[in-house]
């Protein structure tokens, strides 16, 4: 029998845990283990978008096909299985907010908000209602007991870590949540799913956005908003029109292939001008950030001094990067600065922050304000020069 210390005192049949109950290999083998250790386990799956429309597709969590696969795992197991229809909340929280970002030029990350105003909220109360003890998830991430209380830690397996999907779980939520797999690797979950017998142990990862089919956002978001697809101007950092564009919806912060400008040297885009429908582009140096600014900061780590040490992950992708957090008078917000200059930093985007293996905290990077006062409209001579080498 697989050991896991799910902090829970007692008999394991006293207990009733729900599982988040996907479709795929990950929170299969969840209930799997639990119920291995006896536990009394409940499966949930939600239908979040237009279940037509999903079934046959592949590689994206909580399809028709996918609902399909959770209820079968499920029967093998000999647990209960509900499935729960958020359709209407998953549009509004996470659908309409995704097309709200790329309508204000961000670069939006649809699986944090999910985990934030679905899975661990509504998900969470219908657990609690439930009488459950705990509600589980297929993670790669692991929750500690540390000297105040349990904590959020990276998982044991960096290349599956999920940790910086999860910064927006708050203290009350990581009392209740349990995360079984944040010990194994990837092939230990398969090897497993084989020893369960589970139908899914072959079944491939989730690759795209669940809402979004064959990848296409893009053509989402003008059908959610229309002023997102609307063509604009392509503009030098001196504001000098270089091109045309079909849209904002088509760019973020660090893109460089798909300008379709022609350029001795090669030009990225530097930020978006949702107002005056503007990309503006210009070298790879012009991307380097040193100071950010955060929004709807949430704080997992122990109280932040003024000023203090973190390693930040700006991008779930990318490396975490040393940097000093200074939090802000404002609740919620805050002001992150980079020890070295780092290219992309794109608004829209999360900044998680670790101590070592723990996750502190995070919050999402605003859009730089334009400067008051200034305009792009009329650059200066010497501007002009320096622009053009």
């Amino acid at each position: 029998m697989t050991i896991l210390d799910l902090d829970l005192a007692g008999n394991p049949a006293d207990h009733r845990i729900v599982v988040a109950m996907s479709g795929g290999v990950d929170s299969s083998v969840t209930a799997a283990l639990l119920v291995e250790r006896g536990f009394e386990v409940v499966g949930l799956t939600l239908q979040l978008y237009d279940h037509g429309a999903a079934i046959g597709r592949k590689g994206a969590c909580c399809a028709g096909q996918d609902i399909g696969d959770a209820r079968r795992v499920a029967d093998w197991l000999g647990i209960a299985h509900y499935v729960l229809d958020y359709e209407s909340r998953f549009r509004k929280e996470v659908i309409e907010d995704f097309a709200d970002s790329y309508r204000r030029g961000e670069t939006p990350i649809p699986c944090i908000r999910c985990n934030q105003r679905i899975k661990f909220r509504d998900l969470l109360g219908t657990a609690c209602d439930l009488g459950a003890s705990a509600l589980a998830t297929g993670h790669y991430v692991r929750r500690t007991m540390g000297p105040d209380g349990p904590e959020l830690h990276r998982a044991a397996d960096p290349a599956r870590d999920q940790s910086y999907f999860l910064f927006t779980t708050t203290r009350a939520e990581l009392d209740f949540l349990r995360f079984p797999l944040g010990g194994f690797a990837k092939g230990e979950i398969r090897a497993l799913a084989r020893h369960f017998g589970l139908a899914v142990a072959e079944k491939p990862d989730s690759q795209d956005i669940c809402f979004v089919p064959r990848g296409s956002y893009v053509r989402l978001v003008k059908e959610l908003r229309p002023e997102a697809g609307e063509p604009g101007d392509i503009v030098n950092i001196v504001g000098h029109v270089l091109g045309r564009h079909r849209g904002i919806a088509h760019f973020t912060v660090g893109q460089r292939r798909g300008l379709e400008i022609a350029a001795a040297d090669p030009l990225y885009v530097l930020r978006i001008d949702p107002e005056r429908r503007r990309v503006v582009v210009g070298p790879r140096a012009a991307l380097a950030e040193t100071r950010l600014s955060l929004g709807e900061v949430n704080w997992l780590g122990p109280p932040a001094e003024v000023g203090m040490a973190v390693t930040a992950k700006l991008r779930s992708t990318q490396l975490a990067v040393p940097a000093t957090f200074f939090n802000g008078a404002t609740n919620g917000d805050a002001e992150l600065v980079l020890d070295a200059p780092t290219d992309a930093v794109a608004p829209g985007q999360a900044a998680v922050l670790y101590d070592g293996e723990r996750v502190l905290g995070g919050g999402w990077i605003r859009r730089r304000a334009a400067h008051r006062g200034l305009t792009l409209d009329r650059p200066s001579p010497i501007c002009e020069r320096l622009a053009a080498g």
